[in-house]
């Protein structure tokens, strides 16, 4: 179970970007966080695993408050939380089995990984989890000779290495096309239903939240809007999480 209490952030600059958000997550949940560029989401979900400090509130992951949680307590929960990211965050001249195994650091001697040295069962496991995102015959490709799709699909092969319960999709489908996107999004409900990852992912368009989200959250200057089930957001809800302006765009 993940719990948001009353969380609030305040960058040093003055911009208010999260104000009193609360809502609680059950495990297994497929969430999807939906909101204009600047609503809050992806400052939400990386409060949750602490690549932002909160400025008030907390996060509560199975009895451990993460807000509080000492630099060694972190390191061990965030061994269990895997990310995604917009722009993959890989190091594109290495090759993808090498960034698939950075999935491993958390695991792995800080001596031994400093020379890229990993255990033969981490690479097997490496190999493994590009075979399950469809990719294994590019693990030794440089990062940077595929394509988007093909990128974010070593990203997720590399949250995976961490064995996550909870997996945080940081607007993970933004800069691909609709069929990739589709794509992408298959994988991480694939991760959903059959390993029972706990999944909160930021999206931009509300009909792929529609057709992967078991629930919505629409955060709206920071606040919490609407939460709710997918087909709960009619017209008048729309117009109230998107503006008065917004116009449905369908990505088919």
């Amino acid at each position: 179970m993940l719990k948001i209490e009353h969380l609030t952030k305040i960058y040093d600059n003055g911009v208010l970007a999260l104000d009193d958000v609360s809502f609680e997550v059950p495990d297994g949940q497929f969430v999807v966080i939906i909101g204009l560029s600047g609503s809050g989401k992806s400052t939400l979900l990386r409060c949750i695993n602490r690549l932002i400090d909160p400025t008030e509130g907390r996060i509560i992951w199975n009895g451990l408050d993460i807000t509080a949680a000492t630099d060694e307590e972190l390191r061990q929960i965030r061994r269990r939380f895997g990310m995604i990211f917009q722009h993959f965050n890989l190091v594109t001249r290495s090759k993808v089995i090498t960034n698939v195994l950075a999935g491993r650091l958390g695991y792995t001697n800080p001596m031994w990984s400093l020379v890229n040295h990993f255990s033969r069962e981490d690479k097997e496991m490496a190999l493994a989890q590009l075979e399950r995102v469809g990719i294994r015959d590019k693990a030794y490709n440089r990062a940077d000779e595929l394509s988007g799709g093909q990128q974010q699909r070593v990203g997720i092969a590399r949250a995976l290495m961490q064995n996550p319960e909870l997996m945080l999709a940081d607007e993970p489908v933004a800069s691909l096309d609709p069929a990739t996107s589709h794509s992408v999004m298959k994988y991480l409900e694939l991760l959903n239903k059959e390993d029972g990852i706990t999944i909160l992912c930021s999206l931009h368009f509300l009909s792929l939240a529609r057709a992967y989200a078991d629930r919505i959250i629409a955060l709206k200057d920071g606040r919490l809007e609407f939460d709710g089930l997918p087909d709960e957001i009619d017209d008048k809800r729309f117009k109230d999480i998107y503006g008065e302006d917004a116009v449905r765009v369908e990505i088919s």
